[in-house]
C-alpha cells in the first residue's frame, strides 16, 4: 500500500476513564448524592439501568484496537450501544485523545459527532459555515464559492441569517450536513445524527455521501444502527463489543456477526412478552413459542426445507384461523411472505399445538428473522390479528453449500432472494 492510500490508521488504541475524578455533574447532583450516600440510599442522579461504578474506578471505553483505512473506502461502524462506537469517532476527530495507542491521520477531517456539535449557537447558519470552515484551514474566497450548493443542500434557506439556537434540531442536522459534505476535507465522519432528520434528507444523505466518495476519493466513517443504511452506503464494517474491534470486513458478513452476538439463536424460542392492545382480537388467542424440528444444534439449515412446531393458548374454539409467516433479512427490509391457504380450526386449550413447513429454496445464504401473524373473522368481534410475533425474535441462519457454484452471494447488490435457475427456452441462431 502506497503511503497517499492510507488515510487513517488506528494502532492498539485504548481508551481509559477514571470515573468520578472530573465531575460531569453539577453541584446540587454531588449534594444530592453525597446526601443520598450517607443514608445509605441509591443514587437519585444515576440513569435507569446504569451501572454502579465507585469514584476513581477505571472504566475501558475502548480496548487495543487497530485498523486501517484507504483513500475513498466507506466504512460502517456498528455494535450494541455502549460498545465505543462514538468513542473511537471523538478519538478520531481529536476531540479527545487515546490512553494508550497511536492515530495517524492523512487528511483533514469533517465530521458530524452529535446535533450541534461544531455550531456556536448565537452565530447565524451562514457565520457558522464560515466558522467551520476556517477551522479546516479554507479562505473566505474559498467558502464563498460552495456557499451557495451548502444553502440549497441544506434546505433551509429561509433561515440561513438566523441564528441557529433557534433552529429545531432537523434543521441543524440538515446543516451541518450540508457543510460537512461540500467543505473541503478528506476524512468525513457522521455519528448517527441522520436518525434525527426526515426519511427524505436522509436518503438525500446517502447518495450524497456516496457521491463525495466516488467523485473526490472522500473516506467515509459512519456509525448508525440502520442497517439498511449501512448495506447503501458501506464497502465494509466495523463491529465493535465492549470496547473491542471483533470484526472487520463485508458488510453482510459484520452484520450478521453483530445480529447473531445480540440474538443468539435457540432451537426454542418462549414469547411470553405482553402483546400490542392495538389488535382487536389480543386476549383470545396467543402464541407461546416456537420449536425447530430440523436436526440443526440452533436455528441453522443447510436444508431446502424446515418444520416447526408453534404451540399456542386459545380460550374458546376459533373456527377459520389463518396464519402467515413474513421473513425479513437481519436488521433489513422484508425478503417475502407466505400463509396458509386453507383456513384452521383452532380448539379451547391452555396448550395446542400447530406444525408448519417452511421453504427456503429460494433464500441466499443469511441471517433472517421471522414475523408470525394469526389472523381471522370473528362472528362477534369483527375481522383482525388474534395475535402477532412482530418482534425480532425468532432467527434463522440459512447456509447452502456451493452456493452458484462457488460464487459467493453478493447481497448489497443482488438483493437477498435467490431464485430458482434461470431456463433458456430458445436459442437463437
Amino acid at each position: 500500500m502506497q503511503h497517499d492510500e492510507l488515510m487513517l490508521k488506528i494502532e492498539n488504541v485504548s481508551k481509559i476513564y477514571r470515573l468520578g475524578e472530573i465531575g460531569g455533574t453539577t453541584l446540587r447532583d454531588e449534594l444530592q448524592r453525597t446526601w443520598a450516600k450517607i443514608r445509605h440510599k441509591e443514587d437519585p442522579t444515576k440513569k435507569i439501568g446504569a451501572k454502579n461504578y465507585n469514584k476513581g474506578e477505571k472504566f475501558k471505553a475502548l480496548d487495543d484496537i487497530s485498523f486501517e483505512v484507504k483513500k475513498g473506502e466507506r466504512i460502517g461502524i456498528i455494535g450494541h450501544n455502549g460498545a465505543g462506537k462514538s468513542t473511537l469517532l471523538k478519538l478520531i476527530s481529536r476531540v479527545t485523545g487515546p490512553s494508550k495507542g497511536k492515530i495517524y491521520l492523512n487528511g483533514r477531517v469533517a465530521s458530524m459527532l452529535e446535533v450541534g456539535t461544531g455550531f456556536h449557537p448565537e452565530l447565524t447558519g451562514r457565520e457558522n459555515v464560515y466558522m467551520n470552515g476556517a477551522i479546516l484551514g479554507m479562505t473566505k474566497k474559498e467558502i464563498d464559492a460552495k456557499m451557495e450548493d451548502i444553502i440549497e443542500f441544506s434546505e433551509v434557506r429561509q433561515f440561513i441569517d438566523t441564528p441557529v439556537k433557534r433552529y429545531s434540531s432537523g434543521m441543524y442536522v440538515k446543516l451541518a450536513f450540508s457543510v460537512a459534505a461540500h467543505l473541503d476535507s478528506e476524512i468525513m465522519i457522521m455519528d448517527e445524527v441522520l436518525a434525527v432528520g426526515d426519511i427524505q434528507f436522509q436518503q438525500k444523505c446517502i447518495n450524497k455521501m456516496k457521491s463525495v466518495s466516488e467523485q473526490e476519493d472522500r473516506t467515509i466513517l459512519y456509525v448508525s444502527h440502520n442497517m439498511n443504511t449501512i448495506r447503501q452506503l458501506c464497502d465494509r464494517v466495523i463491529v465493535l463489543e465492549h470496547g473491542r474491534l471483533i470484526f472487520m470486513g463485508g458488510v453482510e458478513e459484520g452484520i450478521n456477526l453483530y445480529s447473531l452476538n445480540n440474538n443468539a439463536l435457540q432451537k426454542r424460542v418462549e414469547f411470553n412478552q405482553k402483546r400490542n392492545s392495538a389488535y382487536s382480537l389480543s386476549g383470545v388467542f396467543s402464541f407461546k413459542f416456537f420449536e425447530l424440528l430440523n436436526n440443526s444444534e440452533s436455528i441453522a439449515t443447510k436444508e431446502k426445507n424446515i418444520n416447526f412446531v408453534l404451540k399456542y393458548f386459545s380460550s374458546k374454539e376459533i373456527p377459520n384461523m389463518f396464519f402467515r409467516i413474513v421473513m425479513f433479512f437481519a436488521n433489513g427490509p422484508a425478503v417475502g411472505m407466505t400463509y396458509t391457504r386453507k383456513p384452521v380450526d383452532i380448539k379451547k386449550t391452555s396448550i395446542g399445538s400447530l406444525m408448519f413447513n417452511l421453504d427456503l429454496s429460494c433464500l441466499a445464504s443469511g441471517l433472517y428473522t421471522l414475523k408470525i401473524y394469526a389472523y381471522g373473522t370473528d362472528s362477534q368481534e369483527g375481522s383482525g390479528y388474534y395475535d402477532v410475533i412482530d418482534e425480532n425474535l425468532v432467527f434463522i441462519k440459512i447456509e447452502k453449500d456451493n452456493e452458484l457454484d462457488g460464487i459467493t452471494w453478493n447481497h448489497a447488490r443482488w438483493g437477498h432472494i435467490e431464485f430458482n435457475e434461470l431456463s433458456v427456452l430458445k436459442e437463437e441462431e
